[in-house]
């Protein structure tokens, strides 16, 4: 069982950054691929970002509308996934979740196995 823990949202105002982190209670995460959803109040959860386990090399894939503002990456060492958030938006306020399992490139959260619970990210405008 994979415990995930999401930390680093809070409130900033438009053009800010913000880096998301999701830490890990497994020593094996780099076996996982990991993603990022949101979900936006009364919208549905969807898919930000994956990327691959080391035995994929951490290739990373991205929704098409947040490639060049979002970079996701790992550090295997220290189990934690970030997300790593520029020119932020207030259409990217949201709750952001990581998960963990899944297929490379998996954008559904179907596919995942194990997920946090979140933490918000509110962007003012």
């Amino acid at each position: 069982q994979v415990q995930l823990v999401e930390s680093g949202g809070g409130l900033v105002q438009a053009g800010d950054s913000l880096t998301l982190s999701c830490a890990a209670s497994e020593h094996t995460f780099s076996n996982y691929m990991v993603g990022w959803f949101r979900q936006a109040p009364g919208q549905e959860r969807e898919f930000v970002a994956t990327i691959g386990s080391i035995w994929s090399g951490s290739r990373t894939y991205y929704v098409d509308f947040l490639k060049g503002r979002f970079t996701i990456s790992r550090d295997n060492a220290k189990n934690t996934v970030y997300l790593q958030m520029n020119s932020l938006k207030p259409e990217d306020t949201a709750v952001y979740y990581c998960a963990a399992g899944g297929t490379l490139g998996a954008d559904r959260e179907a596919e995942y196995d194990y997920w946090g619970q979140g933490t918000q990210v509110t962007v003012s405008s």
